[in-house]
């Protein structure tokens, strides 16, 4: 018996107090070998069609051109989208939806920009502190809101990424225990009927808010450059 609607998102399956939610992160390994080894099909094509574009994209938001830097942000949409999709299957744990997976992501991305930007790009950093054309009365308050405004940065995307995912879920949740108790044919195709637009609601949710994490990561990247 649930004691609150937020037990749907957290970690039950254990084997000896081995918890093995989280193995569900790591499911994607598995298909990863089958790129060298299998002949192209249609979806390996169209999946390196969309990578490829994605590259492109993402290329285009650096104001200086990185070799690898791209590459990082390609596979971190790849990491963040099959999670997403994953966790819309039945009975598979959503880790995208816990902060301690998206404060992972966003956390260590953060600090390598910043320890990167102040040792290499020090007069940079500190000019970004405060726009241009701003007024001297207002450049005290600049620094301390800009300064404010970069530290929540992996905060409101690790935030931004499981409100979303826990959000649409949370629904779900809420739609399907409503099921048993209604007693109505017409009431019960409109439920199934709203269940089912939230769940291609729910799959276009997963790949945009990977899209958009994965987009502002590199137009963070490129304020350092």
């Amino acid at each position: 018996m649930m004691t609150s609607l937020f037990m749907v998102f957290d970690p039950s399956s254990s084997i000896l107090a081995l918890p093995f939610n989280w193995l569900s992160t790591f499911m994607g390994l598995l298909f990863i070998p089958l790129v060298f080894w299998a002949s192209p099909s249609r979806w390996l094509m169209a999946w390196s069609k969309i990578m490829s574009i994605l590259h492109g994209e993402l290329k285009s938001l650096l104001t200086q051109s990185h070799a690898g830097v791209t590459l990082i942000f390609v596979s971190l949409f790849s990491l963040i989208v099959f999670n997403n999709s994953l966790g819309l299957l039945p009975y598979i744990f959503t880790s995208s939806s816990h902060l301690v997976m998206t404060l992972a992501l966003s956390l260590p991305i953060w600090v390598t920009l910043m320890v990167f930007g102040w040792f290499k790009h020090t007069q940079h950093m500190f000019a970004h502190l405060v726009p241009q054309s701003t007024p001297s009365i207002l450049m005290p308050f600049m620094v301390i809101i800009e300064t404010i405004s970069n530290v929540i940065r992996p905060f409101t995307l690790a935030v931004r990424l499981a409100a979303n995912m826990i959000a649409g879920h949370l629904l779900v949740t809420l739609l399907s225990q409503t099921g048993p108790s209604i007693l109505s044919n017409a009431v019960m195709i409109i439920l199934i009927s709203s269940q089912i637009l939230l769940f291609l609601l729910e799959t276009a949710v997963a790949v945009i808010q990977s899209y958009v994490f994965t987009v502002l990561s590199t137009l963070y990247t490129g304020e350092i450059n």
